[in-house]
Parts: C-alpha cells; sequence; structure tokens
C-alpha cells in the first residue's frame, strides 16, 4: 500500500499539502512511523506547502506509535509556533497516548487545556482516555466521578470502553458489589459486554466464591452472539468449572464442560474434577 501510494505521490506534477497528507496517511497505515516523521522535516519546505492540523495529527500519531512521547510535547509547541489550531483528534491523540503510558501529568495538562480552552470539547474518546488513566492510578473514586460529570454536564452516556474500565477499577480493589452493579447497569443500558469485560469479572468472581454468578457469565460466554465473536482462555473457564465442583454445583460443572464441547464456534476441552 505504502510503495504504491508513494509511486502515485511522485508521479503527480502539482502536488500540494492533500496530496502529501494522504501520503503520511499511508506510512501511518503500513507501520512505517519513521518515515511520517523524514517526509515531515523534508518535504514541506521542497514542496513549498504549509502543514495543516492534519499533517501535524500524522506525526503525533506516528511518535506515539513510536513511544517517543517526549517528541510529541515538541511537535505540539512546534503546533502553537506555527499558529495551528489542535483539534479533537490531536488532543485525544495525546490523550491516550499519555495516560496510557503512565505519564497521568501530561495527560492531565491536556485535559485541563481541552476542558478550560473549549475550542474542542471533551467527547466520549477523551472521557475513556481520562479514565485509562485514573484506572492505572487505582483512583477509582475519581473515575466514578467523572463519569458522572460527563452524564451530567456532556450529556454522554459510558460506553463499553468506559464500563470496562470501571469494572476494572473495582476488580483492582476486589469488590466484587460494586464490579456486579456496574455489569447489570451495563446491561441495562444496552451496552453489550466483551471479551475484556468478562475477563475483568470472572477471575474476581471465582475468588470471591459467588459461583452462582461465575456460572451466569460463562453461561453467557457460550452464548452464540460471544462465541462466535470472542475466543476465550480455557483456563479461565476452567477456573469456573472447578470452582462449582468444589462448591458441589455438579451439574453446573457438567453444563459448562458439555458446552465447551459442543461449541460450534470454538471447542474447549474443559475437565470435570474428580469429586
Amino acid at each position: 500500500m505504502f510503495d504504491h501510494a508513494q509511486k502515485l505521490f511522485d508521479e503527480i506534477p502539482e502536488r500540494g499539502l492533500v496530496s502529501f497528507n494522504a501520503l503520511l496517511g499511508a506510512n501511518i497505515n503500513s507501520k512505517k512511523f519513521c518515515e511520517v516523521n523524514r517526509l515531515f522535516k523534508k518535504s514541506p519546505e521542497k514542496l513549498s506547502i504549509k502543514p495543516d492540523v492534519s499533517s501535524y495529527n500524522a506525526v503525533i500519531r506516528a511518535f506515539c506509535e513510536m513511544g517517543s512521547l517526549d517528541s510529541v510535547c515538541l511537535m505540539l509547541d512546534e503546533m502553537e509556533n506555527e499558529a495551528v489550531e489542535p483539534n479533537e483528534i490531536t488532543l485525544n491523540t495525546l490523550l491516550f497516548a499519555f495516560y496510557k503510558n503512565g505519564r497521568f501529568f501530561d495527560g492531565e495538562k491536556i485535559w485541563h487545556r481541552m476542558v478550560e480552552n473549549r475550542n474542542v470539547v471533551p467527547n466520549i474518546s477523551s472521557y475513556n482516555a481520562k479514565l485509562l488513566g485514573l484506572v492505572a492510578e487505582k483512583r477509582t473514586k475519581e473515575a466514578v466521578e467523572l463519569v458522572q460529570n460527563m452524564r451530567k454536564f456532556e450529556g454522554l452516556k459510558p460506553d463499553l470502553v468506559s464500563f470496562n474500565s470501571l469494572i476494572g477499577c473495582f476488580v483492582n480493589e476486589g469488590n466484587l458489589k460494586a464490579a456486579k452493579q456496574l455489569y447489570i447497569q451495563m446491561l441495562i443500558s444496552g451496552c453489550l459486554p466483551d471479551k475484556v469485560t468478562f475477563e475483568l469479572l470472572v477471575p474476581l468472581v471465582c475468588r470471591k466464591g459467588d459461583v452462582d454468578f461465575a456460572f451466569q457469565l460463562c453461561r453467557k460466554i457460550f452464548g452464540r452472539s460471544f462465541s462466535r465473536r470472542f475466543v476465550f482462555d480455557e483456563l479461565l473457564l476452567q477456573q469456573v468449572v472447578d470452582e462449582l465442583v468444589k462448591s458441589s454445583k455438579i451439574e453446573e460443572a457438567r453444563k459448562l464442560v458439555q458446552l465447551g464441547e459442543t461449541n460450534k464456534y470454538h471447542q474447549y476441552r474443559l475437565k470435570l474434577p474428580a469429586v
């Protein structure tokens, strides 16, 4: 894809900003992140073009993918010097990069810039990025308050990523009651859980000995809508079978073994422990 895009770019008689940005995008898609930086440094002067916000977004994305977060900060400073206003994509990319990589303080600076400036209004992706950071910092109370504020002030509903982040907070604390309540809220809101949801919940549920809920979760996992989309770790499911047997729920354990064997999308070789 990249070679084709480069060939087309070289053959264009009047290469301008649009074709330049398209070439940067092709490099991003081909994971040629160093090439993005090289082109950004050399091409604008050669082509007599001034990079716009899309150009900067491509370079920032490349630096984020490479983990060069200090270079990202320099690129943001350059945008300001060149009077190029960051947009929603710019700031959300930065938020995810900083919060995901443990740069909470830097993430907070971008967050406050977004909230206080209001040229770019935080969207659900912005809030999910901040949630990611709060979970990593184990700031559960602040995470809950953030989602409440998101609903109250922005009119945004939590999505799958939001719910999984909050569930992750309570799992880290070993708070099964709160995690279960969030799972129920997720279903009531019409938001379907995914593989991450179950991988967060099942180990905690087993540790806390709530085998009935663990059985319910596994029945959901083996349901048609989930089993055809996700393949789960066999050890995760075997853990539930083992806990059911320990709690003398032999029939339920047999049912899970049977569901694993007969699942047409992916067969699980679960074993019924000796009683």
